[in-house]
């Protein structure tokens, strides 16, 4: 499977004033949780501490050798294309793949894969910055004046 960057969040996310490392600190949103096929579609979760925020799925995004998912459950896997590692336990979606991919996402992956905090600083930065669109905020200006 190949993929673009336009079948990823970055078309979505670059034309909401998002660059590319910016995208890949929010994608590792995916530390936490999992998918479920009767929600998405999708099966497993991302990383094997689901519950925890860590840089652990860039380590495994790095680290793992992902492949096409072909079963589930012993019978043959009719969900839509996602990945998984040699264990079978987790998984990543295409949108998670392009950023091994992808050489300029790679290279932010590869440096939150070794510093946790430059990936904690960035999320915070870049979550902030997606919680603050389209709010307006007032004016710098002083509700008192001294005349």
């Amino acid at each position: 499977m190949a993929y673009s960057k336009v079948t990823t969040p970055s078309l979505a996310l670059t034309g909401m004033g998002f660059n590319d490392r910016e995208i890949v600190a929010l994608l590792g949103a995916h530390a936490l949780g999992r998918c479920h096929t009767d929600r998405s579609g999708y099966w497993g979760p991302w990383t094997f501490a689901e519950n925890t925020f860590s840089n652990e799925y860039f380590r495994l995004l790095v680290e793992e050798r992902w492949s096409p998912k072909m079963s589930h459950n012993g019978k043959p896997w009719d969900g839509p294309d996602q990945f998984e590692d040699s264990t079978g336990k987790l998984m990543m979606l295409p949108s998670d793949m392009v950023l091994v991919q992808d050489p300029a996402f790679r290279k932010v992956v590869e440096l939150y894969a070794k510093d946790e905090n430059a990936f904690f600083r960035d999320f915070a930065s870049a979550f902030s910055k997606l919680l603050e669109l389209g709010v307006t905020f007032p004016s710098t200006k002083p509700w008192y004046q001294f005349w």
